[in-house]
Formats: C-alpha cells, structure tokens, sequence
C-alpha cells in the first residue's frame, strides 16, 4: 500500500493511494462506512504503524471495500509528511561515493577562499582533511535529525537567514514497524514498516564551519522546514527489493545527478542491527540512508537558488517535489 498523511478541513488525516496515485481513500471514513464502526489505528499513520500487522490487514480490506466515488482527488489536497512528526529521526551514511565526491567538494571551497587555492588542495590531501573517516567502514554513522522540521511534498522550503549556500540531498529512508533490541542483522528486515523520499536540506556553509567540532550537523540541518519527506510511505510488502531502485534529483526540471540504492555500503538491516544494540527502537521512528552518489548539488559544485523547485524521484515510491525560497528581509 502506499499510505499518506493528508489536511481535510484543516486536520491531518490518514490515508490510501489509489486510482495509479491519483486519488486518496480516507481510511477512517471508509471503515466507518464499510463496516459500521471506528477503528481507532486509523487515526494518524503514526497509529496505523503502531497497529502493526493487523492495522494494516485491515487498511487494505477498507480500500477494497471503499466506494470508488468517495475517494479524494490528490490533486484537490495538501499531502503532509507521511508521519507529520516522527518520533525519532536518524539519518545515516550509506553511500560511499556520495562522501568522497562531497568531501573533495568541501575541500575545493576551503582551498577556493584562500590566497593559493592550488596549493591549499594539495596540502589538504596530503594531510588528509575533509577525508572519509576509516569510521564509516567500521560501522554505521548516523546523527538526530530535527524531527519538527518535516515537511512534506509540495511545501515550501524556507532558506536560513544565516546561510548563503543552500543544497539538497537526495535520500530514502524506512519507517520501524516493531519494537526491539539487540535485534540481529538477519531478523532485521522484519521490523521495516515501509519507505519514503527524503530530501535533507542543507545549509552547506554552516555545516562546513561547523564539521571541525566533530559532533555532527548541527545548524547546517536543523532549521525550520529542513527535512522533506514523501510523498508517500510504501508499505515494505509492496516494495519487495529496496536494494534495486534508481534514484534521481532535478532542480527546475533538470536533471542534475542519478544513482541506485544498489550502491549503498551499509544496508537497511545493517542500520538496525547496529543502533539497536542494547537501545531499543520503537514503531514510527524514521532512519534515512544519507545521500546517494550524485545525489546533491555539493557534489557537482551547484547550489540552490531563490524560487528553485527541487524534484527527488526514488523508483517505486514516487516524487517529492519542494520549492526554495529566501526568507522576506
């Protein structure tokens, strides 16, 4: 299924795609009006997950059931996030050439504001600063994202007033569907929910300045509408290989990098055998893969511009679309 969180008369409600994505099925009303009664998992999409398998059993007898003509054009509606606000967000680093081009970026703009540029590069490299940290092969690295933040697709992205290079990053990510610790590597897909688009936004020229405190990003991610999310959660049932899908970024309609979660170093099942090591993880919490290779503008030294409509395309889910826009002075 692919379940979205959508406004009717102000309020977030919890729905279905149907019709090839065109038109939603209000979960509530429809079991109410299939069945005679409420199911109190329908709710939120944050209750639904909770609902666990059951839940969702019953979601899909409700759109089946659900009469064709009470069903809402999407085009008429606001999707929000799939989970407006999740209890917990991680993001985390599973693409490898996504850091090396990323980190020689960074490098570039450093050596770029000093006398000798040239020079600056070379001494860079020959130190090893900005270089991927022997870490990331070790295990997973991950920070806490600002989960108040999300947004979801369609909605403006409201650009930092201490920022003067803005990017995206193109990512997917898994919502837990079960509680659990110490949970092995080989039982680990059992407790993915399903998948979304997520576009980290970021303030590159603060998370630059502030990389050196070694704490992870702070102000260069946390600002308010930085995390868009959508425009759909696909339930993993449906999504059967995440591990296959072509990803792509466009800014204003033009392609501007593509890439494949085939390519991820660190897999979903490797997230959660690590972070749940003696910490337990709870249904509704959101873990983002990082960004694919060729997946942000850092990485083609591009940055985003007043008005810029970002398009992050992950097969099988769908389009997360977001405009950027200056702040009023």
């Amino acid at each position: 299924m692919k379940l979205v969180t959508y406004q009717k008369k102000g309020k977030p409600r919890a729905g279905a795609l149907v019709d090839g994505d065109r038109k939603i099925v209000d979960l509530a009303d429809a079991h109410k009006e299939a069945f005679g009664k409420s199911y109190p998992a329908f709710a939120s999409i944050q209750a639904l997950i909770e609902a666990g398998e059951e839940g969702l059993d019953l979601a899909k007898k409700t759109v089946k059931k659900a009469a064709k003509g009470d069903a809402v054009s999407r085009k008429d509606v606001r999707l929000l996030a799939p989970v407006p606000v999740p209890i917990q967000m991680r993001d985390c680093l599973c693409f490898e050439t996504h850091l090396k081009q990323s980190f020689n970026a960074v490098r570039r703009i450093r050596a770029n504001a000093t006398p000798d540029p040239e020079a600056a590069m070379k001494e860079f490299e020959e130190k090893g600063v900005f270089a991927i940290p022997k870490t990331f092969y070790e295990q997973p690295i991950y920070y806490k994202a600002n989960r108040f933040s999300v947004i979801g697709t369609d909605q403006d992205v409201l650009w930092p007033s201490y920022s003067t290079l803005m990017d995206f990053e193109l990512e997917f990510g898994f919502y837990v569907g079960t509680k659990g610790v110490d949970i092995p590597k080989d039982k680990a897909r059992e407790h993915i929910y399903g998948y979304t688009i997520f576009n980290d936004f970021s303030a590159r020229d603060a998370q630059t300045q502030e990389m050196g405190g070694q704490l992870g990003p702070a102000k260069g991610k946390d600002f308010d509408y930085g995390n868009a999310m959508g425009p759909c959660l696909v339930t993993a049932d449906e999504l059967k290989d995440p591990y296959n899908l072509t990803m792509i970024c466009r800014v204003n309609g033009e392609e501007w990098g593509r890439g494949s979660t085939s390519t991820m170093h660190w897999k979903f099942e490797d997230l959660i055998a690590h972070v749940s090591r003696s910490e337990t993880i709870y249904p509704g919490e959101f873990f983002g893969s990082g960004t694919v290779g060729n997946g942000c503008g850092l990485e083609h030294m591009k940055f985003l511009k007043h008005g810029d409509a970002v398009e992050l395309e992950v097969e099988g889910i769908g389009i997360l679309r977001n405009r950027v826009l200056t702040r009023p002075s």
